[in-house]
């Protein structure tokens, strides 16, 4: 039997404002057990929580951005369930008024070797609040409860469910990720928990339209363990079915170290939580003028940087796909051709998704702290371009710029020097290499004029060693055809 994969995925997005999202505490990552928890993240008796303004602009920017309807009035609900970390006994979050309803997100992914891009629909995002953490180590077989992270504000993003395999769901997250931190709604700090995947996942036969059982995945904080989880997870199902089993509906977690989901406990549909409006709060209303106050002030988003990098550099769709996965890549990328110039911008574009990214990917690191500035790099480019060295060459200087962690702009210039890297330009020099490589290669020579004409690829070898890879490249080929038409 052909079974199809249906995965939709819920993202929780800690928004960057100062405060928590009902009071005044510090939501700063590291500090000491419960000591950001006030009597309002407490829910304590004569306390009132205070809708906290900055959070209720992300959620406006975000949805702005996916193209999604701002509610101009939403409902703050009580989401009731037990957990020792949630010291109230219930969640502040919304249920039936989202501020944020629909939108949709596109990303691109490869498949089978080839570039796809797919459109995934949102069905809401909504502002609630986080809960606290349990720690289970370093307790003599305690656990011990920080209620720091209690309050924290969070946005809620819940996709609908089109996701068909681990790779779209990976690619879907990966596009959310940069979305968020291209607006600054939340700075995508993954091992802090900025940035959190649920992933519900289910499968059904190919032409079925009834959806299967769905097992959901909860607190995922790497793109890897997406892949790995929702991998383990599909052939989990796949498996219990047909040996004859049933998928029970279950709220599970990822074991990174085994490999392997495990259930955490039996999943609870929304009338489980007793949802009732919070007393508390009053509607959270939203006017128009808001709304473009906030619009105002926003970025240019990552679709309309793709059409501009295509008008204005003339690059592909998958260059600038790329280059905008990230605005610091995308930042990086524009600082690179406003100083090689427009001539170099598809150089520039083929660097930094080749060596460029190699680089930190190796170091793992952003591009924000890549030893090479962008001045360097274009610099490079430029003397690539202009015929100093060859691109063979240009890429051990940018190994050599890489190890330097140097400031000079003019770094570039200082390594080829050094190195004794500058192509041999001067024909006269160059005609004397060919000449001396024609004579003792006739062989090939004799092949080419027979009408091999790969055989000229040997004859550039030969000059190229001879001259110790400082001949200019395409003045060798040219020098050869000349004299070998003759």
């Amino acid at each position: 039997m052909q079974w199809e994969v249906v995965i939709g995925l819920e993202n929780h997005v800690q928004l960057t404002t100062n405060s928590k999202i009902f009071s005044g505490s510090s939501i700063k990552f590291g500090a000491e057990p419960n000591t950001q928890a006030s009597p309002v993240d407490l829910a304590l008796p004569g306390v009132l929580p205070v809708m906290n303004k900055g959070a209720v602009e992300r959620a406006i920017r975000f949805g702005l951005a996916v193209g999604a309807k701002i509610a101009p009035q939403s409902v703050f609900a009580r989401k009731n369930y037990f957990y020792p970390d949630l010291p109230k006994g219930y969640q502040i979050s919304q249920f039936e008024d989202p501020v944020v309803q629909g939108g949709s997100l596109t990303f691109a992914y490869e498949k089978d070797g080839k570039l796809e891009t797919k459109t995934v629909n949102l069905t809401r995002a909504h502002l609630e609040e986080d809960a606290g953490k349990s720690l289970h180590e370093d307790y003599h077989g305690m656990s011990g409860i920080d209620l720091n992270r209690a309050g924290t504000p969070l946005l809620e993003i819940v996709s609908e469910p089109e996701i068909r395999s681990a790779a779209e769901a990976v690619a879907y997250a990966k596009a959310l990720h940069g979305l968020v931190m291209w607006l600054g709604v939340c700075d995508g700090n993954m091992q802090e928990g900025s940035f959190r995947c649920d992933v519900n996942v289910s499968v059904r036969p190919v032409g079925q339209q009834e959806f299967g059982t769905r097992c959901e995945i909860k607190n995922l904080n790497s793109f890897r363990f997406i892949e790995e989880a929702v991998n383990y997870e599909v052939r989990r199902q796949i498996e219990l079915i047909e040996d004859g089993g049933k998928v029970v509906q279950a709220t599970r977690l990822w074991d990174p170290d085994r490999k392997e989901t495990r259930q955490m406990r039996s999943k609870e549909d929304a009338q489980d939580y007793r949802y009732f409006p919070d007393p508390d709060l009053p509607p959270l209303v939203i006017s128009q003028e808001w709304i473009d106050r906030v619009k105002a002030g926003m970025p240019e988003l990552p679709a309309a940087m793709r059409e501009r990098f295509i008008r204005d550099y003339g690059l592909p769709e998958y260059d600038s796909l790329i280059l905008t996965s990230s605005q610091a890549m995308a930042t990086y990328y524009e600082a690179v051709v406003a100083k090689a110039g427009k001539a170099n911008a598809k150089a520039a574009a083929n660097w930094m998704m080749g060596d460029v990214s190699s680089a930190l990917n190796r170091a793992d690191i952003d591009i924000e702290r890549s030893p090479v500035e962008a001045s360097q790099l274009a610099l490079l480019l430029r003397r690539i371009a202009d015929g100093t060295i060859s691109n063979n060459a240009g890429k051990k200087v940018f190994s050599l710029m890489w190890d330097a962690q140097s400031q000079d702009e003019n770094l570039a210039d200082t390594i080829i020097e050094r190195e004794g890297l500058k192509q041999i330009s001067d024909t006269g020099a160059l005609e004397a290499i060919v000449d001396e490589v024609l004579a003792a290669n006739a062989k090939s020579v004799e092949q080419y004029k027979a009408g091999k004409e790969a055989a000229i690829n040997a004859l550039i070898g030969q000059c190229m060693k001879a001259s110790k890879g400082k001949a200019n490249p395409a003045q060798v080929t040219e020098l050869l055809k000349k004299k070998l038409s003759a």
